[in-house]
C-alpha cells in the first residue's frame, strides 16, 4: 500500500468530525488482533477540553531533552496526517505509515469477515491502532497520548495509562459529552482508574469536584497543581514568558517557556508534574531536561507566527475558553492593526466566540473551509455581534480566498490573525506555505 492509497482508505472511512462513535470495544477487538501492541511500552494520557496538546508536545520535548524514546500521538492534523505520529520528535514517515495503515485495514477486514466486528472501526480508531503499531516498530520507551473526545470511551483510552493527566475543563462537545460541565468532567474523569498517578490541572469548581470524586471512587490521591506557586518573571516581546515555581519535589527559577501566551503557564506546571511523575516510575528525567524541554517546547497552529509582510499569526481558538485566551495575547502583545480571519465549525458557541474576538480587529474576513462540519458564510454572518457596523467585513468561499482578502485588507506593518477551526488553521497554511515557496522561487 502507497501513502495515497493509505490516505484514501482513511478518508473513505468518513470524515472524522462526522463519523465519531464513543466506545472501547472495537478498539480493544483491533488492536488484540495486532498482537496488543499498547502492552509494548507505559503511555501517559492526558485529557481535558483545553491544553491537552501543548501539554502533551512540552512533555514530549522534556522526555527528548532527557534522552527517552518517546512516541508521541495528537489530533487533528495541520496539513498532514502523519503529524499525529511522532517518534522521538519527528513525524511518521508515509512509507511506514502506508504499511500500518495496510496491517490494520486487514486485521479490520479479518475481524469483520469471521463476524467479530459488525462494522469498519472509524477513522480515529484505525489511525490510534496505527500509531500504537508504530509506536511499537520504533521500540518507544513510553507513548504520549492526546485523547481525542472526552476519555472513558476514546480510543487512546484503551492504552492502559499508568499515568494521566486532566487539563482545564470547559463547554465543548455538548453532542457527545454532557450538557453540563458536570458531565463533560465525568467524562473525561473515567480516565482515572485504579493504580495510575493522576495530574489535575486547576479547574472550575464544579468541573474539580467531579474529577475529585472519581479520584476518591477509585482509591487514587490526585496530585492537584496549585497555580499560586508560580511568579511570573518576563514577558518577551512575542507573548513567551519566564517563570518560576515550586513543587513538592523540586524548584525552577526563571524558565522560559517556548510556547507563546500566558495561558501556557498552566500546561507548562502540568507538564512539569507529568515528568515528576515520570521519576516515580523509573525514568531518568533530570531538573535541567525540564528546563531544556520547556523552551524547546512548539506546537504548530497555537499562537504560531509566520513572518511576513504581513505577519500572519495562527492559533486554534476553536470555543470560548480558547478565544478568550486568544484574545488576551492579543490585547497584551499586539499593538498593530489586526485582519482577523475566521471559520469555525457549525456546531461551537459561534456567537460567544465571535463576541470575544472580534472587537479585538481591525479588520474581518468569514469564511468557509472545506469541512462537513464547516459553518457556512450565512451562519457565520448571522453570529456577527451588534456594534461591528463600522467595521470592514469580507466574506470568502475557500481558504485561498480568504487568505488572498486578508492580504489585500492588511498594511505590510499590520497582521492577519487566523483562528476558529484548526481545520481552517491546516488549510490556510497549506494555502500560505505554498505561496511562500513561490514567492522564494521567484526571487532571482
Amino acid at each position: 500500500m502507497h501513502f495515497d492509497d493509505a490516505l484514501s482508505y482513511l478518508l473513505s472511512l468518513g470524515h472524522e468530525t462526522l463519523t465519531i462513535k464513543l466506545g472501547l470495544d472495537n478498539t480493544e477487538r483491533l488492536l488484540a488482533a495486532l498482537g496488543n501492541p499498547q502492552d509494548d511500552f507505559p503511555a501517559i494520557q492526558i485529557a481535558g477540553t483545553n491544553g491537552k496538546g501543548s501539554t502533551a508536545v512540552m512533555l514530549e520535548s522534556i522526555c527528548r531533552a532527557a534522552g527517552v524514546r518517546t512516541g508521541l500521538f495528537t489530533s487533528p492534523h495541520l496539513v498532514s496526517i502523519t503529524e499525529r505520529i511522532r517518534l522521538d520528535g519527528e513525524q511518521v514517515s508515509e512509507e511506514d505509515f502506508a504499511h500500518f495503515t495496510a496491517e490494520v485495514k486487514k486485521a479490520a477486514e479479518e475481524l469483520i469477515e469471521a463476524g467479530d466486528l459488525d462494522t469498519r472501526p472509524t477513522f480515529f480508531e484505525h489511525i490510534t491502532a496505527i500509531a500504537l503499531l508504530a509506536f511499537r516498530a520504533a521500540k518507544v520507551e513510553l507513548a504520549i497520548l492526546e485523547t481525542g473526545l472526552g476519555g472513558r470511551l476514546d480510543s487512546t483510552t484503551v492504552a492502559g495509562a499508568q499515568v494521566v493527566a486532566i487539563t482545564p475543563i470547559s463547554m465543548d462537545h455538548q453532542e457527545y459529552l454532557g450538557h453540563s460541565l458536570a458531565e463533560i468532567a465525568a467524562e473525561k474523569a473515567a480516565i482515572i482508574k485504579p493504580g495510575v498517578i493522576a495530574i489535575v490541572a486547576p479547574q472550575p469548581t464544579e468541573a474539580l469536584e467531579v474529577i475529585v470524586r472519581r479520584c476518591e471512587r477509585v482509591g487514587v490521591q490526585p496530585r492537584l497543581i496549585d497555580p499560586d506557586t508560580v511568579q511570573i518573571d518576563e514577558t518577551s516581546a512575542d507573548g513567551r514568558v519566564r517563570i518560576s515555581l515550586e513543587t513538592v519535589h523540586d524548584s525552577y527559577k526563571q524558565v522560559w517557556l517556548g510556547l507563546r501566551g500566558r495561558h501556557q503557564i498552566e500546561n507548562a506546571t502540568t507538564a512539569i508534574a507529568l515528568a515528576e511523575a515520570l521519576r516515580d516510575q523509573g525514568f531518568s528525567i533530570s531538573h535541567q531536561a525540564i528546563v531544556e524541554g520547556l523552551a524547546h517546547a512548539t506546537h504548530p497552529g497555537r499562537l504560531e507566527i509566520w513572518e511576513g509582510p504581513p505577519r500572519i499569526l495562527f492559533d486554534g481558538a476553536h470555543n470560548p475558553a480558547a478565544a478568550r485566551a486568544l484574545r488576551d495575547y492579543l490585547e497584551e502583545f499586539v499593538k498593530v492593526p489586526i485582519t482577523m480571519v475566521f471559520g469555525g465549525m457549525r456546531d461551537k458557541a459561534l456567537g460567544e466566540m465571535a463576541s470575544i474576538l472580534f472587537t479585538r480587529a481591525h479588520r474581518l474576513v468569514l469564511t468557509e473551509f472545506d469541512n462537513p462540519r464547516a459553518a457556512t458564510l450565512d451562519l457565520l454572518s448571522s453570529a456577527l455581534p451588534q456594534g461591528l457596523e463600522q467595521m470592514e467585513v469580507g466574506y470568502a468561499s475557500s481558504a485561498a480566498a480568504a487568505l488572498n482578502m486578508a492580504k489585500k485588507m492588511t498594511s505590510t506593518n499590520g497582521l492577519i490573525c487566523v483562528t476558529g477551526s484548526l481545520y481552517l488553521i491546516g488549510a490556510i497554511m497549506e494555502v500560505a506555505g505554498k505561496d511562500l515557496l513561490e514567492s522564494m522561487s521567484a526571487k532571482p
